[in-house]
């Protein structure tokens, strides 16, 4: 190769790239009027482009070749450029990259604009008329924080959930300019993404514009919300104190509390929902749901995919955990085993009702599954390790490629997500918004034994999860343009 053959790549690479950059620019404003004056968010291969940065798009674009097919923001600015244009297309979820690469794939007989009018007809003269519904996070901890963080993210249109107060201990002078920091930084996920300002007038955060009322009780009888302007609130409970029937009912004596999830695995008859599985269970009589545990969330999708083609005979879960706040930095006492040696020093073996907790959820895998648990010295991102018998012998290639359909086109698109590169790492997985990343590479098959790998980001990957439940409890809809092909 020649210096002028080189010196040519060179000029065209980098000339393809700054169009790409500048088609991308001229996009950002039109993502931001469809989802701010018409509720409709943008996405590309389920992941949304609303307030992203040209760079997030551009990689959000590459991403796909490892997954579909080559995208690029070339492929799909036709599409959104179109839309903008249709005034008659209401409130959704359109997915420009799988409806570019559909169009890449057809005879091309019509124009980017008719092609995305006819994907798009069951979202024609849809009208939002959603009021914001009020939420309520009782405890600010490592989940509160990222339940905040998404909540504030998609109160951009006005509508859905609307993050209304915050409710904590209060602990020393002070205390409201410390909540706001940690909000605003956080060592795992990085800093947030706007602006943060205290009001110690009124105890307040306003994030983004949204004026979270900081209320300072010891016990949830404390606290009357219709005083701060709250009714018909869902309280999320991020404090991991009260766990049954009795204790979180304790929520639904406040005025302007109507609804209760817990962030944790719940005691007795209460619900224990995994979104995407078992939320159709959910009932308007419900008044207190649990979201499970994030391992129970990242498990379930797989082991229900996995189930509905194979037949799951038996199976042994056993997850490599981050470390969690409940463990000591340093040699402490702990009331649980081994959980009082350091958690940065050590990896500690203890138990996990996650595999049991499965059939709260899939009845049909009910005394089929053991588990156990790992904790390592990581701040967040954990792993579970399915190792599974099926009734006959599978391919491997097979299963992985009915996983990437699933992960790619079934209404569990959001749950299960699929890598097949041979580099990722756990860090790789924060800010992970699925349940649960299938690792390909990572499979192992022996007749009808397997071993399977999926990563989960532990907080943001659960948070939202709980986002769902909390959205689906407030009759939050969106209709998903193209629809998912697949039923899993």
């Amino acid at each position: 190769m020649t210096v002028n053959n080189i010196q040519a790549l060179q000029e065209d690479h980098f000339g393809r790239w700054k169009n790409r950059e500048a088609i991308t620019e001229n996009l950002l404003p039109i993502i931001g009027k469809l989802y701010r004056e018409r509720n409709i968010i943008v996405q590309v291969y389920t992941r949304s482009l609303v307030n992203r940065s040209v760079i997030q798009i551009l990689k959000l674009h590459r991403r796909v070749r490892m997954i579909a097919d080559e995208l690029s923001i070339v492929d799909t600015a036709p599409f959104i450029e179109a839309l903008n244009n249709m005034t008659d297309i209401g409130s959704c979820q359109l997915d420009v990259g799988k409806i570019a690469i559909a169009y890449k794939n057809s005879d091309k007989s019509l124009s980017p604009a008719d092609f995305l009018r006819q994907q798009a007809q069951a979202a024609i003269g849809l009208v939002c008329n959603e009021k914001p519904t009020d939420v309520v996070l009782y405890g600010f901890g490592r989940i509160g924080r990222m339940l905040a963080r998404l909540i504030i993210e998609q109160t951009g249109s006005g509508q859905g959930l609307r993050l209304r107060a915050i409710v904590v201990r209060k602990t020393q002078e002070g205390d409201l300019a410390k909540r706001a920091s940690l909000l605003r930084r956080d060592s795992v996920h990085g800093s947030f993404d706007g602006t943060i300002a205290v009001d110690e007038e009124n105890e307040a955060i306003i994030a983004n514009g949204n004026f979270i009322k900081v209320i300072y009780a010891s016990k949830p009888e404390d606290v009357d919300y219709t005083q701060y302007g709250i009714n018909n609130a869902i309280l999320i409970d991020n404090t991991g104190k009260l766990k049954d029937e009795e204790g979180l009912g304790r929520h639904l004596t406040c005025n302007g509390v109507a609804r209760v999830i817990l962030t944790a695995p719940a005691k007795g008859s209460i619900k224990n929902i995994v979104y995407g599985i078992n939320s159709s269970d959910i009932l308007d009589s419900d008044k207190i749901i649990s979201a499970a545990s994030c391992t129970t969330n990242a498990i379930t999708p797989m082991l229900k995919v996995l189930n509905d083609k194979y037949t799951i005979a038996s199976g042994h879960v056993e997850t490599v955990h981050s470390f969690t706040n409940d463990q000591n930095l340093i040699d402490n006492y702990h009331k649980a085993d081994r959980r009082g040696r350091s958690a940065v020093l050590n990896m500690v073996i203890t138990e996990t009702g996650a595999a049991k907790a499965v059939a709260k959820a899939l009845p049909e895998l009910a005394g089929k599954l053991t588990g156990n648990s790992v904790r390592v010295p990581t701040p967040n991102v954990s792993l579970a390790i399915l190792n599974l018998t099926f009734p006959e012998a599978v391919n491997r290639d097979e299963l992985n490629e009915y996983v990437r359909q699933i992960a790619l086109h079934s209404n569990l698109q959001g749950q299960i997500e699929y890598t097949s590169s041979t580099e990722v790492v756990s860090s790789d997985f924060i800010g992970s918004r699925s349940a649960g990343i299938f690792d390909a590479q990572a499979t192992i098959v022996n007749g009808n034994h397997v071993s399977l790998y999926v990563w989960y980001d532990n907080e943001m990957g659960y948070s939202c999860q709980v986002q769902r439940i909390a959205e689906q409890m407030a009759g939050v809809k969106y209709l998903t343009i193209p629809p998912e092909k697949l039923s899993a």
